[in-house]
């Protein structure tokens, strides 16, 4: 495995190094619709530690280089293939989760919403989210990815597809921070019971993957799709 490059972005980062998003993640650094900086960039302004991060990168990709060897690299992968690992793991996943978390947030707020008035607004947030993201992967099937791998889609089209997936992934990528905050990093209060562990362990795995999600097709599939197409 190559040395870490500390001038790269954080996309750069990841798509290079993918087990660098875990790190990424758990500092709430998000690398998928603001990764075009570089660490140093992204730690200004924020109580983190450039040097505390990179330390953290280069132990969890030693780990990765000792028991694993070399990671997956999406960019080998077709444009079917890329989009075939979308669908199946991210899509399948996100529409899986995202019903599968409402109950239980539900549960939460009825539970503990006089006690922590947050956690309306979190309701409300992921609400949006919901609204926002699976819509978002129904365009990107219908229109989107047929248009990607169409030889004879128009350039027009695809670009127009093309800026409407970033401007879509904005939005959610906002969506996710604001559930961050209110979540305080995704933290159970020492008061929370089995059901709210489990409710911010279940919208941090959402973020989690939709972040994966985001990133390749951001920073892999649409270089793929330009590259090779005619947006």
């Amino acid at each position: 495995m190559n040395s870490l490059d500390r001038s790269a972005t954080l996309a750069q980062i990841v798509t290079e190094h993918p087990r660098a998003a875990r790190v990424f993640q758990r500092h709430g650094m998000d690398y998928c619709c603001h990764g075009g900086v570089s660490v140093p960039e992204a730690c200004r302004g924020v109580p983190l530690d450039p040097e505390a991060i990179f330390s953290e990168l280069e132990e969890e990709l030693g780990e990765i280089r000792e028991r694993s060897g070399p990671e997956d690299d999406p960019r080998t992968l077709s444009r079917f293939g890329l989009i075939a690992r979308i669908v199946d793991q991210h899509h399948a996943y996100a529409r899986r989760a995202v019903p599968a978390i409402a109950p239980i947030l539900a549960r939460v707020v009825a539970v503990h919403g006089p006690r922590e008035a947050s956690l309306h607004e979190l309701q409300a947030t992921f609400a949006e989210l919901s609204r926002t993201l699976l819509p978002h992967l129904d365009e990107e099937e219908q229109v989107l990815f047929p248009a990607i791998l169409s030889p004879r889609t128009a350039p027009g089209l695809l670009k127009r597809e093309l800026d409407r997936m970033e401007a879509d992934h904005l939005v959610v990528g906002g969506q996710l921070a604001r559930m961050r905050a209110l979540t305080r990093g995704y933290a159970t209060p020492e008061w929370g019971c089995r059901t709210y562990r489990v409710l911010v362990s279940e919208l941090e795995a959402l973020e989690a993957d939709t972040f994966r999600h985001v990133h390749l097709e951001n920073h892999v599939l649409v270089p793929l799709a330009t590259r090779e197409g005619n947006a």
